[in-house]
C-alpha cells in the first residue's frame, strides 16, 4: 500500500474578489456559495478518505480560527490547525505546513490545496492524486494542470514536457496570465491551466525552497519549532515567521525547480475568482440568469444576482452582476473582474468598514448585528451558541439592557448570577462587571439596547475570556 497523503489546506486569504459577500474577516472560503457547505468544507471532504489521506493540516490566521473549528465540527472532521501570525503569501504558508508535516512523519507526502476552489468531479480529482503520488514519492513536486475548457485569461498556464510515469509529465514551462490571443494559442498547443495545488514530499519542497531562499526556510522552520499552543491551535512563532520573505510558492519554488511535474486533470475545477465564475458554476433559467436569494428577471439575460434579504428585480438589462448585502450593493459588468479589484481598492480608502466586516459580526461564541444607531443609543441583535459565553467584562461609557427573545440566558452582573428567560430583561449599569452565557440546548437570541456616550468595541474591558482575546 502506498503512503497516505497529508492534506494541507490553506485558508488564510481575504477573498475580496467576491465583495461584498466576501469580506476581510469573513472571506469567500467560509461562505455557502453553492449549496449548504462552504468551499472550505467541500475541500476537506474531498480529502477525507482514510485509505488515501491522513488527518489534515489547516493553515489560517487568528481572525479565522474559530470559523475553522465551527465549520470542521459541522462536517464531523478534525484537523491540526496552524495559525500564521501575519500573511506572508503561499510560499511561507506551504513551507510551514511542510515543516509541521515532517514533525508527524519525516517522509510525509503533502497535498497543498487552496480552500476556496471548486471541484465538481471529486472522483476525477482523487484519480489525479493517485496518479501523482508515485511521482511525488520519487521526489517530484507535482502540480495539477487543469485541461482548459476555454481560452481563459485569468489563469496562468503550464506547458507539459516529457513523460515521467503514467500521465505525469515534466513541466517544460510555467507562463503568466495571457492576453486572449495568446491564451487561444496555448490551448491549441496543449497547455494546461495552473490550478495552484501541489503534491510533494515535505523534505523535497523544503530542500528546493532552501536552494533559492535559505533564510526564509530557516525562519519558517524556526516558527514551527518554536510554536506554542493556544486552545488547541498551533501558534507559529511570530518573530521567526515574520522574518520570512512574502512570496508565492510559484515564484519561490515552482518556476525555479527542476523537479516540477504536472498531472493533467479534468475535474470541473474553478478557483471561483470572480462573480462571473460564480455565475458559470450556478444553475440558470432559460435566459441564462442565476439567482441566489430572492430575484425576479424581466427581459434580462445572463445576469447574476446574489442577495441576503432584499428582493432584487432586474428589467431590460443583460450581463450584469448584482450583489446585495445588508450594508452594501454591488452592480457590475459580468466580465470585468479587474474592475471589481479596482473598486475594492478604492473602497478601502473611502469606506474601509464595508471591505472589512459585515453588519453581522461573527465571534467564537456566536454573532452580533447592529440594528439601529443614534448619538446616545445603539441596538444590537445578539446570538449565543449553546454552551457559548462572552468574556467577563465592563464598560466605562455605556449601560446595557438585554431582552431575551429566544432561549435562556445566564447573566452575571457584579455579584449577581441570574437566569433570564424569554420575554424577560435585565439591566447592566455603566461600570458593572458582567457576563452573558447560554446554558441551554438551543440558540440564545436577545436584543441589546446600549445607552451612553460611546459605543466602540474598544470600550470592552475584558477581565476573563475563554478565547484568550486581549
Amino acid at each position: 500500500m502506498n503512503r497516505r497523503i497529508i492534506p494541507l489546506i490553506m485558508c488564510g486569504g481575504a477573498g475580496t474578489r467576491l465583495w461584498p459577500a466576501s469580506r476581510e474577516v469573513h472571506p469567500k472560503q467560509f461562505l455557502s456559495l453553492f449549496g449548504a457547505r462552504s468551499t472550505f468544507q467541500d475541500t476537506l471532504l474531498r480529502v477525507s478518505d482514510a485509505d488515501l489521506f491522513e488527518r489534515p493540516v489547516i493553515i489560517t490566521n487568528n481572525a479565522y480560527r474559530f470559523m475553522v473549528l465551527e465549520q470542521l465540527a459541522e462536517i464531523g472532521l478534525e484537523a491540526d490547525v496552524l495559525l500564521e501570525p501575519m500573511r506572508r503569501d503561499s510560499g511561507p504558508a506551504i513551507a510551514a505546513g511542510a515543516a509541521f508535516a515532517e514533525t508527524r512523519d519525516k517522509d510525509a507526502i503533502v497535498l497543498a490545496l487552496a480552500a476556496d476552489h471548486v471541484v465538481s468531479d471529486p472522483p476525477a480529482f482523487l484519480a489525479a492524486c493517485r496518479e501523482g503520488l508515485a511521482a511525488a514519492e520519487a521526489g517530484h513536486i507535482v502540480t495539477f494542470g487543469v485541461q482548459p475548457e476555454r481560452a481563459a485569461t485569468e489563469y496562468g498556464y503550464i506547458n507539459p514536457g516529457e513523460a515521467i510515469s503514467g500521465k505525469v509529465r515534466a513541466v517544460a514551462k510555467f507562463v503568466e496570465k495571457p492576453d486572449p490571443a495568446t491564451a487561444a494559442d496555448y490551448v491549441e498547443a496543449g497547455y494546461l491551466w495552473n490550478s495552484g495545488n501541489f503534491m510533494f514530499r515535505a523534505a523535497v519542497l523544503t530542500d528546493e525552497y532552501r536552494k533559492v531562499d535559505a533564510e526564509s526556510v530557516q525562519a519558517v522552520t524556526d516558527a514551527v519549532t518554536k510554536a506554542g499552543t493556544d486552545l488547541g491551535f498551533v501558534k507559529l512563532d511570530e518573530a521567526a515567521f515574520g522574518s520570512a520573505k512574502s512570496i508565492s510558492i510559484d515564484y519561490a519554488v515552482m518556476e525555479k525547480t527542476a523537479r516540477a511535474a504536472v498531472v493533467p486533470v479534468a475535474c470541473g475545477w474553478s478557483d471561483v475568482g470572480s462573480w462571473h465564475a460564480v455565475w458559470e458554476l450556478s444553475g440558470k433559467d432559460g435566459d441564462g440568469n442565476a439567482a441566489r436569494g430572492a430575484a425576479v428577471f424581466e427581459d434580462s439575460r445572463n445576469c447574476n444576482v446574489s442577495t441576503d434579504r432584499a428582493l432584487v428585480a432586474l428589467e431590460g438589462v443583460d450581463d450584469l452582476v448584482v450583489v446585495a448585502t445588508q450594508d452594501a450593493v454591488l452592480v457590475s459588468r459580468q466580465q470585468d473582474a479587474n474592475g471589481l479589484k479596482r473598486l475594492v481598492a478604492r473602497l478601502k480608502t473611502v469606506a474601509p468598514q464595508v471591505t472589512e466586516d459585515h453588519i453581522r459580526v461573527h465571534r467564537p461564541w456566536g454573532s452580533y448585528q447592529s440594528v439601529d444607531n443614534g448619538d446616545r443609543h445603539q441596538v444590537k441583535r445578539i446570538i449565543v451558541k449553546p454552551g457559548g459565553r462572552l468574556s467577563l467584562q465592563k464598560h466605562h461609557h455605556r449601560a446595557e439592557h438585554w431582552i431575551v427573545v429566544r432561549g435562556t440566558a445566564q447573566v452575571t452582573v457584579n455579584e449577581l448570577v441570574k437566569i433570564v428567560h424569554e420575554n424577560e430583561s435585565i439591566y447592566i449599569p455603566i461600570g458593572a462587571v458582567h457576563r452573558l452565557e447560554n446554558p441551554g440546548k438551543i440558540q440564545l437570541e436577545l436584543i441589546e439596547v446600549q445607552t451612553g456616550s460611546y459605543f466602540g468595541e474598544d470600550d470592552i474591558i475584558r477581565i476573563e475570556d475563554d478565547y484568550q482575546r486581549s
